[in-house]
């Protein structure tokens, strides 16, 4: 009989933000991310367009018409991120996500960081580095753990 290899808690809830990405309609990057406490998902959120919106991949992106680099000019961007999309969905739900972990399949930027700093996240899971380092220094002096997770 073939044994099966269970993964631990982070490589279970990286593995559905994963998932969760695969719903991204970024043409940049697609992220996905997942609110979990006490080994629960309280919600999910991936990148994209606002409800109504046309979605990029029907308009174009307009950071790669404009040349925009990565990390920079946030508000040129008609999407919203994942870690925003899923405390978001937690609020519309009425589901505290205070003391929670977000395991989000890139590190998260400044604008997001400072929500989930406010939001009461404290501990946050990623796989992808993303270079910003107002974020990580955030981070750090909000007290956040931080695990980068490898394969």
């Amino acid at each position: 009989m073939e044994k099966i290899v269970r993964p631990d808690w982070d490589h279970y809830f990286m593995e559905i933000a994963q998932v969760i990405s695969k719903r991204s309609t970024c043409l940049r990057r697609s992220v996905g991310a997942v609110l979990v406490k006490d080994k629960q998902i309280l919600a999910t959120g991936y990148n994209g367009t606002p409800r109504g919106i046309e979605h990029c991949e029907k308009v174009g992106c307009l950071r790669e018409e404009l040349k925009v680099p990565s990390g920079q000019m946030h508000e040129l961007c008609r999407g919203i991120h994942a870690e925003q999309n899923a405390v978001i969905q937690a609020a519309v739900h009425g589901v505290s996500v205070n003391g929670a972990t977000l395991y989000c399949t890139h590190q998260p930027c400044v604008v997001c960081t400072k929500i989930l700093i406010n939001a009461g996240i404290e501990k946050i899971v990623y796989k992808n580095y993303y270079p910003d380092k107002l974020a990580d220094e955030m981070i750090k002096a909000a007290n956040i753990e931080v695990i980068v997770l490898e394969k």
